[in-house]
């Protein structure tokens, strides 16, 4: 039994060593935490501008498939995964209550490399699609006390990287920006409330098409990577506006947030049958 056993393993492994190899992909990851000011303004819940304290995590991953023989053969196109969970406490002037804010958003985008790019300083650009599912909740409201944060957009997007040494260590220094092109969002109207639309079911134009007239938004990310033996350390920026003027209300989030965290760079390779 135990010879079967052997053998057995022995022509497993033999298999997986014949099967050819798919396509390699390039992985670039990073996990971050972020803490920073954030400035919230919901006129649903309030007219009153809350300024507090938020705290973000990002995972941001870019994927490019490896072309040729060599693990630097890499695709002009690439795949951008972004996911991103952020927490905010805030208070008015007064101080006399409280908004506690949480929102989830992933982001799935395209990017090309621009061909005058080399070694040393790379310049993508692409599109992506983001989608956002979070809440608001303010303590001093009786009848509306919360309002929800659903939304999805399409935004253009870029990236640059520029390669350099600092005191005789490899520093990357990125830069990326994206502005929502075209969109839908949650809203409810102007004295509606969520008993109306959920119990019964009165639709308001509560899901409202947002371009850059009535949704200006901008999100920005600065950052400076440094390794230190086999460890990639990045030091950034994140800057967030979002704000909307649909159905006679206004919102608005500005966030300013300071990041930390981990660079891992890898390869993968896929079996083909």
């Amino acid at each position: 039994m135990k010879r079967h056993s052997f053998f057995l393993i022995l022509s497993l492994v033999a298999l997986a060593n014949a099967l050819p190899v798919g396509a390699q992909k390039d992985v670039l990851n990073a996990k971050m935490v972020g803490i920073g000011a954030v400035n919230a303004l919901d006129t649903y819940l309030s007219p009153e501008h809350y300024r507090g304290t938020e705290l973000r995590f990002v995972d941001h991953t870019v994927r490019r498939k490896v072309t040729g023989d060599g693990s630097t053969d890499l695709s002009p196109w690439s795949t951008v995964l972004i996911h991103q969970a952020q927490l905010a406490l805030s208070r008015p002037r007064s101080k006399d209550s409280r908004e506690i804010g949480g929102l989830y958003t992933f982001s799935y985008g395209r990017r090309y490399r621009l061909p005058f790019s080399d070694e040393r300083l790379s310049v993508d650009v692409g599109a992506q699609a983001e989608g956002g599912l979070g809440f608001l909740y303010n303590t001093d409201n009786g009848n509306n006390p919360a309002q929800a944060r659903v939304y999805l957009n399409i935004a253009p997007c870029a990236a640059a990287a520029y390669r350099f040494s600092l005191f005789n260590r490899p520093c990357i220094a990125s830069y990326e920006v994206s502005a929502p092109l075209l969109g839908l969002l949650f809203s409810p109207n102007y004295g509606q409330s969520y008993y109306e639309i959920f119990s019964k079911g009165n639709y308001d134009h509560n899901l409202v098409p947002t371009t850059p007239v009535s949704a200006p938004s901008l999100r920005q990310m600065l950052t400076l990577d440094m390794t230190f033996g086999g460890t990639t350390l990045r030091l950034g920026y994140l800057g967030d506006i979002e704000q909307a003027k649909v159905n006679n209300l206004k919102y608005h989030t500005y966030s300013h947030i300071l990041v930390i965290g981990f660079v891992r760079h890898f390869q993968i390779s896929r079996l083909v049958p």
